[in-house]
């Protein structure tokens, strides 16, 4: 079972691409976000023809987020996080797809740091904490898969120094990050390439990604009920290539079919 997650930066103006990958890759499930579409633009009829089901949560501007299916219809569970009534951005859903819990995320960028938007950043965060740790008491097998907006370590950015004042990069949304593995997630990529500097981000500017100048902000974390079916993670990072592509590249995870292996 391929879990896949894609800031695909716009999913109509990208959608040539997205179309491609899928073709290409094949994944069985698939967690988009900044979708920057509302609810009604969200292009359905191409990803049904592509043979995916989907839900999604549009919005305009920077948000929206989306879960696709291959063969079937993501069962929805949950629409936006729960703790705060008055929060309308459209960065979380929920749904169920053979068997495993999937958490589709879209954190807030936070910048400038300190502010108002890095205080929105720390409670969102801190509100996605919660809901994870209800998911490990209740043995929930499930994936956290998404754009974290998150610098975990030194070995995720390509000069770290230049990111220390950064809303990504700050002590404490670090240390948000670092709560979710406290709390038994598995960091997929990091696990299987312990020291590798892979990144999942390269921005448009400054030659980024020929350099490979980019940042590893896009995760999938296990729950500990699903990190044992771990098989293999990585980067389609050939896809930042293409032409008129996202600034992100398609990250994965392989998981064993529920009852394989020993």
């Amino acid at each position: 079972m391929r879990i896949a997650t894609f800031n695909v930066n716009g999913v109509n103006g990208r959608l040539p691409v997205l179309l491609r990958w899928l073709e290409e890759t094949r994944p069985d499930v698939v967690c988009l976000q900044e979708l920057k579409a509302p609810q009604e633009r969200f292009p359905a009829e191409a990803i049904e023809r592509a043979g995916y089901g989907a839900i999604w949560a549009g919005q305009k501007s920077w948000n929206g987020v989306a879960m696709l299916a291959r063969g079937a219809e993501p069962v929805e569970i949950r629409r936006g996080l729960p703790g705060d009534t008055e929060d309308l951005q459209s960065r979380y859903l929920e749904a169920a797809v053979e068997g495993v819990l999937v958490a589709c995320l879209y954190a807030p960028n936070g910048n400038p740091a300190p502010g108002p938007k890095f205080d929105y950043k720390l409670a969102w965060l801190a509100r996605l904490n919660r809901r994870a740790a209800e998911l490990v008491k209740t043995c929930t097998p499930a994936v956290l898969a998404g754009d974290f907006n998150i610098i975990p370590t030194e070995l995720d950015a390509y000069k770290p120094e230049r990111w220390v004042d950064d809303a990504l990069f700050r002590p404490e949304s670090r240390a948000a990050f670092e709560a979710l593995l406290d709390q038994g997630w598995r960091d997929a990529l990091r696990s299987l390439h312990p020291a590798e500097r892979i990144f999942t981000f390269w921005d448009y500017f400054r030659n980024a990604f020929p350099r490979d100048a980019g940042l590893r902000i896009d995760h999938l974390l296990l729950s500990p009920t699903l990190s044992s079916r771990l098989v293999a993670a990585g980067v389609d990072r050939h896809v930042r290539g293409w032409a008129k592509t996202s600034d992100h590249a398609p990250v994965w995870v392989e998981l064993e079919k529920a009852g394989e292996g020993g």
